[in-house]
């Protein structure tokens, strides 16, 4: 099991590659959109923003505290986080073998599929 910190690594390098993404593409691409990833191992959840400047206000806390609505809400295991973070673990296949929870509009689903 990962840590926290190690989780919130990986929030960062998923941050890293969504930045280096020219910034008319990341305006292509992303609708602003509030996300909240849930580690069910850790049970902690990690609230945070989609904008073009990338993820912020990165916040966590306990999975079962209450908090507003996310418009995209992932569910993963905080070593598949660090996994998929490192490229170690391909999103498709995590998504198909159930690792990898995504709850989303389909639109949303498609435009994160070509951002990342």
């Amino acid at each position: 099991m990962s840590s926290i910190d190690a989780c919130l690594e990986g929030i960062a390098r998923a941050n890293e590659r969504i930045l280096a993404q020219p910034l008319d593409r990341r305006r292509e691409v992303i609708r602003e959109r509030t996300v909240r990833v849930i580690v069910p191992d850790l049970a902690t959840a990690f609230d945070m923003r989609l904008t073009v400047d990338g993820l912020t206000d990165i916040t966590s806390g306990p999975a079962a505290a209450a908090a507003a609505a996310p418009q995209v809400r992932v569910t993963v295991s905080s070593d598949d986080l660090v996994d998929l973070a490192e490229d170690r673990l391909d999103p498709a296949k995590a998504l198909f073998s159930r690792r990898l929870k995504v709850d989303a509009s389909l639109s949303d689903l498609l435009r994160m599929r070509r951002l990342l």
